[in-house]
């Protein structure tokens, strides 16, 4: 499920170790939705038992260090499973390479702890209209992608002007969604293999050396506002 379109009642799943936290992010969150549940867990294996007990989760926020389990392992068990549920990721390390591993493995939103509440709640207002949240010092050490690689034009532009399919724009799409491989694989109905070919091309295409170059290519070329097919 998008986050994109939810209406006022949300369920989030908050994952992170340290009560502090958790406390203050239900705090946030209720004061952005009127209408929110909000689940916690402290570990991993909590955090499955709760996914896995049927809760319809239109939110996880995830803490990458977990005292059970890698968060990126975590990540990866939710999308083999579960790969319809969208995932933002709090951290304490921001380093380009988490980010980029992070939105990789397909999250749809990179938030550092260190990030004041009134950024936090921005990126949150983001996430929930249905947009990827980067933070901007991320984007300002990336390399010159939109600004080198790729003109920025005065309008879209179109599936050849940039020489892909537009079976390869659809993947784009979903992929500036958050979406992981095996997400986008059950939407289009393609075999993973596919999948992996497209976004190759894509990234080709857009002169990145990951997911996350080429979101930050895509957006400057203002494709991040196109819906998913």
């Amino acid at each position: 499920m998008l986050v994109a379109g939810i209406g006022t009642y949300m369920k989030i799943l908050i994952i992170d170790d340290h009560v502090l936290i958790r406390e203050a992010l239900h705090r946030v969150l209720r004061e952005l939705k009127a209408d929110v549940t909000v689940d916690e867990a402290a570990t991993s294996r909590q955090a499955l038992d709760r996914i896995r007990s049927g809760a319809d989760y239109e939110l996880i926020l995830l803490d990458l260090t977990l005292p059970d389990l890698d968060g990126f392992e975590l990540m990866s068990i939710i999308a083999e499973h579960h790969g319809l549920v969208p995932i933002v990721v709090l951290s304490a390390s921001n380093d380009r390479d988490t980010v980029a591993r992070a939105m990789d493995l397909g999250a749809v939103g990179f938030i550092p702890k260190a990030a004041p509440r009134e950024v936090m709640i921005s990126a949150f207002n983001l996430i929930f209209a249905g947009g990827i949240y980067i933070p901007p010092e991320i984007l300002r050490r990336a390399p010159s992608v939109p600004k080198t690689s790729v003109p920025m034009p005065t309008k879209l532009v179109s599936a050849a002007e940039l020489g892909l399919t537009e079976r390869q724009m659809e993947v784009l799409a979903l992929m500036m969604h958050g979406k992981s491989n095996k997400a986008i694989c059950r939407e289009l109905h393609l075999a993973e293999p596919t999948v992996k070919n497209h976004v190759t091309a894509i990234l080709k295409a857009l002169k990145a050396t990951n997911r996350t170059e080429a979101v930050i290519a895509a957006g400057a070329l203002g494709l991040a506002r196109r819906a998913p097919a």
